[in-house]
């Protein structure tokens, strides 16, 4: 027999044994140092009885020009909100809100909303940087406001927001929907509360978008150019990437490391493969340190249509006694479900499905134009939310890839 044939013959001898002793269960030579393996442990969160709201107020629409509106109205409506008038600009998307809302009436103008007394609360997905000057309007009219993100696209428009309110004593909301209406970042606030992974050190937040779902998807605004409006193409109109969908992750940084005063590290943004659009930006990322954590955030719009939803965000917290990741919207390649929550502490590893949570957001911003509070949304922390997020947007370095030199 040849060399090559007796060390192929060895060779397999080795495998089959080594495939017998793998099926054994592991017993350690004497002396050794025990493998401990921890527990694995599954979850539900039970389902809660229904609630019915404690407050009753009457609100208003009063622009529409993102799909976003639908989930902010139908948050207050849970909250025991009324919605009592409506108007928007776009006549296509006017006419899918009066479909939903068919017993709803349509202003005229937005003075009609804005000066109609019997309004308590006015909520708006106008063109982004168009929210503020419409929220002060609404302040200094005597109405609070809730603002889809970004609530803010300029400095200017901040320092405005935050002297109304000074002046009025309105409030000024964002509904960063990415943690306030998501069922596992909820429950992610909650085991961070109660001290579940130690003092949180970090968030890493990715969060991957789609510009345009397949047909029948629900990827925002319907538009004539490429799925989307003339204003998303346009970042003096939507704000920047950093601006726009980061404002909901820097939120988050904010909320979970319990940062009150914090500063943006390095930021970047490119537009990589929309060369037709000079003014949007399809990837972004940003450094933050605030004085209680730090936190960094990925922004992209490179969504695949296979992934089936429009964005595989994820959530990492890391705590000095453990670490919590949220998969919001799906489980790529296991479920389609989202909100699943995995937890991993000194003791064991937890799943926990959070999909029976109620969602406290509407319930509680309705409480807070009630009773003058911020239970809901810490009124600072909304704002400081929004002025890191301007702030890496306008110091962010516009990068480039040189593809075309290595093809």
């Amino acid at each position: 027999m040849n060399q090559l044939a007796v060390r192929r013959r060895q060779f397999l001898q080795t495998l089959t044994a080594a495939s017998v002793t793998s099926e054994l269960p592991y017993i350690p030579a004497l002396g050794a140092t025990p493998v401990h393996t921890s527990s694995v442990q599954e979850e539900i969160v039970p389902p809660s009885e229904p609630v019915a709201p404690r407050y009753s107020i009457r609100f208003a629409v009063c622009g529409i020009s993102h799909s976003h509106i639908y989930g902010m109205a139908e948050a207050i409506k849970r909250g025991g909100g009324i919605l009592v008038k409506a108007w928007g600009q776009e006549p296509e998307l006017l006419a899918a809100f009066r479909k939903r809302y068919p017993d709803v009436p349509i202003a005229g103008t937005q003075d009609e909303i804005v000066h109609d007394s019997s309004i308590q609360l006015v909520l708006s997905s106008q063109i982004a940087n168009e929210r503020a000057p419409l929220g002060i309007r609404c302040m200094q009219a005597g109405k609070d406001f809730l603002s889809d993100k970004p609530g803010i696209t300029t400095l200017e428009q901040l320092s405005e927001v935050r002297k109304t309110i000074a002046a009025t004593g309105r409030i000024y909301g964002i509904l960063y929907s990415e943690r306030l209406e998501v069922k596992a970042a909820v429950k992610a606030g909650e085991l961070v509360r109660a001290g579940a992974i130690g003092r949180v050190i970090q968030t890493i937040n990715i969060a991957p978008h789609q510009i345009v779902q397949r047909p029948g998807g629900d990827a925002g605004s319907v538009g004539r150019n490429g799925g989307r409006p003339d204003w998303f193409w346009n970042d003096i109109q939507f704000g920047g990437i950093l601006c726009d969908i980061g404002s909901h992750q820097v939120d988050q940084f904010l909320y979970y490391t319990g940062s009150t005063q914090a500063e943006v590290v390095a930021s970047q943004v490119a537009n990589v493969r929309h060369p037709d659009h000079p003014h949007f930006q399809d990837f972004g990322d940003m450094m933050l340190r605030g004085n209680n954590g730090f936190g960094y955030v990925r922004l992209d719009w490179f969504t695949p249509y296979g992934l089936g939803t429009w964005g595989d965000g994820r959530l990492f917290i890391l705590g000095t006694e453990g670490y919590i990741e949220a998969r919001k919207y799906t489980n790529v390649a296991v479920s389609k479900q989202g909100n699943h929550l995995f937890v991993v502490d000194q003791k064991q590893a937890r799943y926990i499905d959070c999909n029976n949570l109620a969602l406290p957001f509407g319930p509680q911003f309705v409480s807070d134009i009630v009773n003058r509070t911020h239970i809901a949304q810490d009124q600072t922390e909304c704002l400081l939310a929004a002025e890191l997020a301007i702030k890496a947007q306008g110091m962010a370095k516009h990068a480039h890839l040189d593809w075309e030199s290595k093809a």
